[in-house]
Formats: structure tokens, C-alpha cells, sequence
């Protein structure tokens, strides 16, 4: 399968998930400022939407948007434990918080990376995502992870989103639960070894 992916972009989620299961993936890297791969392939042409991740199948077609993604490629390996069984209640669970990070904290932050934002602007979109880390923090305070089973996908997409927070100026220190869960994240394995293959982590 083709992982078509910008290094640190929401795609970094199915990278590690994928690295989790041992999925060998061939991993294309696009330049989203100029819609073009490394191979200089226009990427509307292979995703029309415009946006990472992309995942080529290799029985043919294109899958899009992260949950998607996501679940396909736990359920290629449900022996990993990455995702709950599909159908489990455990595993309606981990679709209410995939949808959770997707709509609440990845749309909470989208907006912060927009170039000569307005302040007053910034200030009422931080407010906004103040009150969502809030919720954030409340449950990482009594839960090491999103799920009472472990650690899973979704812990795969909030990580990379929680990951923003310095590329976009945002203080997370006022959430030291949150804080902790993402350096626990951060120093499993496969993360450390995607973000160092993403140029994002030194050897």
C-alpha cells in the first residue's frame, strides 16, 4: 500500500499506526503548498480533495480521511490490539473518540496554522480550544489513555494533533495530564521511529 503523507500533517497518524502493526508501507511525501508529490505528480489527480492522508489500496482505489484510514489499517491486524474488535461495544468507543480528536481538537487547532491571523481572531479560536483540552484533561486524569482497553488509534491521531501545539503557538502547560500523556505517547517505539523517518525527531 501507498501512504501519500506531509511530515507532521494529520497523515503522521496512519504512518504510526501502521508502524505499530508492522505494516510495510511505501510512504510519498507531499508538498500541500504546491499540491505536488516528491515525484512531482500533481496529487488532485490521485486525491481530489487536496489533503493527506491518502492510502492506495493494493486491491486498487484510493482511501481518504484520517478515521477511515485509521480503522482500515487496525483491522488489517486485529491481533495488534490497536482497535477493538468492529462490532465490540469497546469498539464504538473508539469511533467516538476518533470523531472526537477529528471534529473537536484537529478542527480546534486547524485554524491556528492560517498565515496572519487576526489576534482578536486567535484569542476567541484559543478560548475555544482552551474548553476542549479542559474536557481533554479531565478524562486523562483519570484514564492513561482514551480508551479503557489501552492504547489505540486514537491515541495515534490525538498525539499528532497534540504535537501542533508548539508549531502554533499554544501553551499546553496549563494541562499537565495532557502534557504527560503525550511525552508517554511520544516515547513509544513506533512513534519515535516515524517521527525521526518524518524529520521530525534526530536519531
Amino acid at each position: 500500500m501507498k501512504l501519500y503523507y506531509t511530515p507532521g500533517a494529520c497523515s503522521m497518524a496512519a504512518h504510526i499506526v501502521a508502524e505499530e502493526e508492522g505494516i510495510v508501507l511505501d510512504c510519498v511525501k507531499v508538498d500541500l503548498a504546491t499540491h505536488l508529490t516528491e515525484a512531482g505528480i500533481d496529487f488532485k489527480s490521485i486525491n481530489p480533495k487536496g489533503y493527506v492522508p491518502a492510502l492506495e489500496l493494493d486491491e486498487g482505489g484510493i482511501l481518504t480521511e484520517n478515521v477511515a484510514i485509521l480503522l482500515y489499517l487496525a483491522h488489517m491486524k486485529p491481533r495488534a490490539g490497536i482497535a477493538p474488535p468492529m462490532g465490540d461495544p469497546a469498539w464504538f468507543r473508539a469511533v467516538e473518540w476518533l470523531t472526537y480528536v477529528a471534529t473537536e481538537m484537529h478542527q480546534g487547532f486547524a485554524p491556528l496554522w492560517t498565515r496572519n491571523l487576526p489576534e482578536a481572531s486567535r484569542k476567541v479560536l484559543v478560548e475555544k480550544l482552551k474548553k476542549k483540552l479542559d474536557f481533554l484533561e479531565a478524562h486523562l486524569l483519570e484514564n492513561p489513555y482514551l480508551l479503557p482497553g489501552g492504547y489505540s488509534v486514537a491515541d495515534a491521531y490525538l498525539f499528532v494533533v497534540l504535537n501542533w501545539a508548539e508549531m502554533v503557538r499554544f501553551d499546553l502547560n496549563p494541562w499537565p495530564a495532557i502534557r504527560s500523556y503525550r511525552a508517554i505517547v511520544g516515547d513509544r517505539p513506533a512513534v519515535r521511529q516515524v517521527l525521526k523517518v518524518e524529520g521530525l525527531r534526530g536519531s
